[in-house]
């Protein structure tokens, strides 16, 4: 298996925390977001891990040159375009099932293990509460997932996709080509899970849904998301 991780942004909301570092390169408890992700990728035997870089490249390169396992694929037009235009670059990496991460999201252990034990085509988490107008939501049917956008209707959705997810081998070439089509349609400012739609809404491939619930995750995006990452993180995360 091998993993995906978008890390190109710019981080701008963190505001001085990423003044000068790219934003994965935030630190919780001692140790960078990046490196909590990719330790516990390799904690499940996930040793194949694409970094799509674009903002402060220079810094991963510096990292990450002489670490087995990691290939950088840098992204140059980070600055005009969405995370679609990150996957674009990073996708023909891609040989295997995969997991997708967005290298400032944290989740717990647990919610990779059911990610990779799950036999769906498709396998996102998904926090099932009340969501607001940013959150990346989802909607369902049957426990299969359907839609899933920011622009979702906040009072007729199930919940918010947490930015970590499974993909099949089998769906790798689909996912090219909605991804390619998309950015031939202009639309640069999409996120990847605009690719993902294209596929649900052709219903080839099964998409699962898991529930979250009480376990950990966080997505880094602003002062009070690192705040409450830092006060709640678990220690199977930064114990290394």
């Amino acid at each position: 298996m091998q993993a995906i991780l978008m890390a190109a942004g710019k981080g701008t909301r963190l505001g001085s925390m990423t003044a000068d570092i790219p934003k994965s390169f935030v630190e919780i408890k001692g140790k960078k977001l990046i490196d909590i992700n990719i330790n516990m990728l390799k904690k499940h035997g996930i040793n194949d891990i694409i970094i799509v870089t674009g903002c402060h490249a220079d810094m991963f390169e510096k990292k990450f040159k002489d670490t087995e396992g990691i290939k950088l694929v840098y992204n140059p037009f980070y600055g005009f375009t969405n995370v679609i235009g990150s996957f674009f670059m990073g996708m023909n990496e891609l040989k295997n099932d995969f997991i997708y991460m967005h290298a400032d999201t944290l989740c717990a252990p647990s919610i990779l293990e059911e990610l990779i034990k799950n036999t769906g085509d498709i396998v996102l988490p998904v926090d099932t509460k009340p969501c607001d107008e940013e959150a990346m939501k989802v909607s369902s049917e049957n426990g299969k997932i359907r839609y899933i956008s920011k622009k979702l209707d906040v009072n007729n959705c199930d919940g918010e996709f947490i930015g970590v997810a499974k993909i099949k081998k089998n769906v790798i070439p689909e996912l090219k080509e909605k991804t390619v089509k998309l950015l031939r349609d202009g639309a640069f400012s999409e996120y990847f899970e605009a690719a993902l739609q294209c596929i649900f809404d052709e219903g080839s491939f099964s998409v699962d849904m898991i529930e979250t619930g009480s376990r950990f995750w966080a997505e880094i995006d602003f002062l009070e998301d690192y705040k409450r990452a830092e006060t709640s993180i678990i220690k199977e995360l930064y114990d290394f």
